[in-house]
């Protein structure tokens, strides 16, 4: 007969803080895959949503264009709301207004380009500063490049 040994206290302790921690992280992994399920579905959801929306926009624009085009008057596009901006001249004889103006488009060194949102501001500092810079607005494949 085999005589069992007593297995000492706090290596039991030490089993059942172990058993109850383990039960606890399986838990809330268990909550923190159920989060995640939902938190994917939620931006899936926003992303076609987006879509939805961009795609509606496309078919508005298409629509008055014809209807302008049926009634025989001109079809203003919208403005674009991105300019991608290039510094083309250096800072050699440049007004202090100029070089700030250049400062807070984050144009500090020349061949440097920026995405900006086109705005009243934005669009008068551009003006100001022209003889500096080249700018435009960027395709959608451009962006994306």
């Amino acid at each position: 007969m085999v005589a069992k040994t007593p297995v000492p206290e706090t290596v039991l302790k030490k089993r059942k803080t172990q058993e109850r921690l383990n039960a606890a992280k399986s838990a809330e992994a268990a909550e923190a895959k159920k989060a995640r399920v939902v938190k994917s579905r939620t931006i899936f959801k926003r992303a076609e949503s987006y879509v939805k929306e961009y795609r509606a926009q496309e078919r508005q624009l298409i629509r008055l264009r014809r209807e302008a085009k049926r009634a025989g008057n001109f079809f203003v596009e919208p403005e674009a709301k991105l300019l991608f901006v290039v510094r083309i001249r250096g800072i050699n004889a440049m007004h202090p207004k100029i070089k700030k103006i250049l400062q807070l488009l984050r144009l500090r060194q020349i061949h440097n380009g920026v995405f900006l949102k086109a705005n009243k501001a934005t669009i008068n500092m551009l003006r100001k500063v022209e003889p500096y810079v080249a700018y435009g607005y960027p395709s959608l494949k451009s962006v994306r490049e």
